[in-house]
This record gives C-alpha cells, sequence and structure tokens, in this order.
C-alpha cells in the first residue's frame, strides 16, 4: 500500500462508496465470502491497481465488508475482488481473479469487453465447473466515486393524477440520434433536453424513458448475416449496474457527467410540467445463466443475489435471459428498494415501469406469492408510495 494512503476500519454503512471528512469509506455485502480486497485504479483508464485486503477482524460488521481509505484522490477508480468457495453445485461462485463492480457503484467508467474469455469465472473449454485464472480487470469497467450535490433550484414532485397522466414511451438514444431531429448532442440526455418544446406541444405529460441503468451494448456476439457487422444492444434491458445512468447518454466521458446532465433533464422537464418514469429491469442482470460472466453478484454472493435451482449449479430462468434475480430475499429486497429510493430521492423521478414485475412476486425458489413482501414494502415505503 502506498505511503500516502491510509487505512481505517471504516463503517458497514451505507453500501457503497461514501465521501467523508477522513476518507471515502467503502462497504459492500458478500456473507459467504472468506476474503475481500477493495482494488483501487489511480488512472480509470489505466492498469494500475493499488489493492487493500481486508482482514476479517478488523473490516467484517456481519456480512458487511468494509474499510475506510484516508486521503484518496476522488479522481480514482475502484472495484472489489472476492476470496471464498469456489462451488457451483452449492451455489458458490467466487474467484479472486475476476473484478467485480460494486452493485451500488452511482457511475462506471470503461467498457466491457464482452467477448473476452477473462469474464468468465471458468475456463471457457472445460466448463463451469472448471476454475479460471484469467485477470479480467483489463475487460471490466471500473466504479468511480460520484458525489450528489445538485441545485435543483426548488424543483419538487409534480403529482400529476394518474387519470389525467399521458405517457409518451420513448428511448433516449433513438429520440435524437437522426440527424432529422436538429439537436446539437444526438442520442444524449443533453440532446433530448432540446426537444422539450417539441414534447409540450404534444401535449404529453410525463415521459417514459427505455432503460437508462447502465449496461452493455456490445453484450451482443451475434452479427449481422447480410453485412457482417457486429450487432449491438440497442435497448438496455440487461442491467449491469442499478445505480448509474448510462455513461454514453452523457456528452463526455468525464465521471458523473452522465448523471449531472440526467438530473438537469429531470429539472428542466419538470419545469414544462412533464414527469419523468424509468423503465427499470430489477428480473434479472447482465450476468446470465451458469455459463455467463462473473463481474459482480455471482462474485460476490451468488447464493443470495439470485434464484437457483435445487442443484444449485444452475439458475432458475424465469426472465428468459438466463438468471432471475432473488428478489424477495431480504437482502435482495433491500438492494432493490435502496435503488429505487436513490432515483426518487437523488435524481427526483416521478415513478417506474416494471419490467416483467411477475418476477418481483416470487418467492426464491420461484413460488408465486400470495403477498409478496417486496411489493408490499414498495406499496408503503414513506419514499416511494406516491409515486407512479
Amino acid at each position: 500500500l502506498p505511503s500516502s494512503l491510509r487505512t481505517l476500519p471504516g463503517k458497514p454503512f451505507p453500501p457503497g462508496a461514501t465521501v467523508t471528512a477522513r476518507g471515502i469509506n467503502f462497504a459492500v455485502f458478500a456473507r459467504n465470502a472468506t476474503r475481500l480486497f477493495l482494488c483501487l485504479f489511480p488512472d480509470p483508464c489505466g492498469t494500475e491497481e493499488i489493492r487493500i485486503p481486508l482482514d476479517p477482524e478488523r473490516n467484517r460488521t456481519g456480512d458487511m465488508w468494509h474499510v475506510l481509505v484516508c486521503d484518496i484522490p476522488k479522481t480514482w477508480a475502484y472495484a472489489w475482488r472476492a476470496e471464498g468457495p469456489y462451488d457451483p453445485e452449492a451455489g458458490h461462485r467466487y474467484n479472486s481473479h475476476k473484478l467485480l463492480i460494486d452493485p451500488y457503484a452511482k457511475a462506471l467508467v470503461g467498457r466491457f469487453v464482452w467477448d473476452s474469455p477473462a469474464l468468465l469465472g471458468y475456463r471457457r473449454e472445460e466448463g463451469d465447473l472448471s476454475f479460471s485464472t484469467e485477470d479480467s480487470a483489463p475487460y471490466v469497467p471500473k466504479c468511480v466515486i460520484v458525489e450528489d450535490d445538485f441545485d435543483w433550484e426548488g424543483d419538487t414532485p409534480l403529482r400529476i393524477p394518474l387519470k389525467d397522466s399521458i405517457i409518451y414511451e420513448v428511448h433516449v438514444r433513438g429520440f435524437t440520434r437522426h440527424p432529422s431531429s436538429g439537436v446539437s448532442h444526438p442520442g444524449t440526455f443533453k440532446g433530448f433536453r432540446q426537444k422539450i418544446p417539441y414534447l409540450k406541444d404534444l401535449g404529453i405529460t410525463c415521459v417514459e424513458l427505455l432503460p437508462i441503468f447502465e449496461f452493455d451494448e456490445n453484450e451482443n456476439v451475434r452479427h449481422n448475416p447480410f453485412t457482417g457487422e457486429k450487432l449491438v444492444n440497442y435497448w438496455g434491458y440487461s442491467s449491469i449496474s442499478f445505480f448509474a445512468p448510462k455513461a454514453s447518454y452523457g456528452t463526455d466521458a468525464k465521471p458523473g457527467t452522465s448523471l449531472r446532465e440526467f438530473k438537469e433533464l429531470v429539472k428542466d422537464l419538470h419545469r414544462a410540467g412533464i414527469e419523468v418514469i424509468l423503465d427499470v429491469v430489477y428480473n434479472h442482470t447482465a450476468e446470465g445463466d451458469h455459463l455467463g460472466p462473473t463481474f459482480c453478484f455471482k462474485g460476490l454472493d451468488n447464493s443470495v443475489y439470485y434464484m437457483l435451482e435445487e442443484n444449485k449449479r444452475f439458475y432458475r430462468n424465469y426472465s428468459g435471459c438466463g438468471n432471475t434475480l432473488n428478489c424477495n430475499h431480504p437482502i435482495v429486497r433491500d438492494f432493490v428498494l435502496d435503488s429505487l429510493r436513490y432515483w426518487v430521492v437523488e435524481c427526483h423521478v416521478d415513478g417506474f415501469r416494471f419490467d416483467l414485475a411477475s418476477i418481483l412476486g416470487r418467492g426464491p425458489d420461484g413460488t408465486v406469492l400470495e403477498n409478496p413482501p417486496l411489493l408490499e414494502r414498495i406499496a408503503h415505503d414513506p419514499l416511494l408510495a406516491h409515486c407512479k
């Protein structure tokens, strides 16, 4: 550890990276891990990695691992590595060779190299019961530290009655990507702002934005059979990070740009009398099935975050996308609620459209629950109950 960096035990809450007077506190849930490493990157796009091993006696409270790093520049990026059992048939896929995104990261920098075998926790040619020692760090985006300081200038919820709402479903990039849109920043939150007078003229009262959470447009490995051109994920229904707006919807690659410009869009839409609903995908993640990559939840606590079959090597696939988020497990339930609250409190979002919402009503074994705890919590949550 460089002499310029000092560490303290830190605190278990809140999860994620929190700026304090003494430095930055990092906290993450990993119940079945035996050891965690906080990985710091002085250059977010560089290869230098500083690993801080966390002592289970000093840096663990219950199932939360934590450390406070003093005097760390806020421009540095970070991620995690976790040690623990690699036993897919018992539901555990720990592999410290795989860099892990913080589930509570507010912004990501860099891109996936989605077709790299280094993203897999196993050796591709031998199947998922094998163990990969290839380092995934060069192929995974890093987390960046973002402070939630923004001048909302008195912005408050519009609270338009649902019976009076006219909702316009729209894709942020597609709305202004074509030159005919006439905007100066096509395909971005900033470009979208330039079309607010047009939306106002239509008479709509609310925009429902198709997924804006960070996703990898290059995860599709298929090609156009006529042109050979690589196909991309346009829609974004395969979330990577549930607190981070998509970086490429910002006008530049600087960390935090996308979040700031999204807040500016929400503020301007509210000024025009237009509410904002987010299309959100909490039913699955982009980590896929037993043959999918390991870059976040799988490597932190696979058996908690996902619904697994009786043979825990395999995933219950109610989403049709390879895995199903274990939404009614108490830990995952809190994660979903924390994410929803973040978008309401810090980004002034007015409501949500839940993709494949029936999954939010299933128990850990896939059973359809009579009174699903997550849906009940959302309905009665003091910060969410009045959202659309």
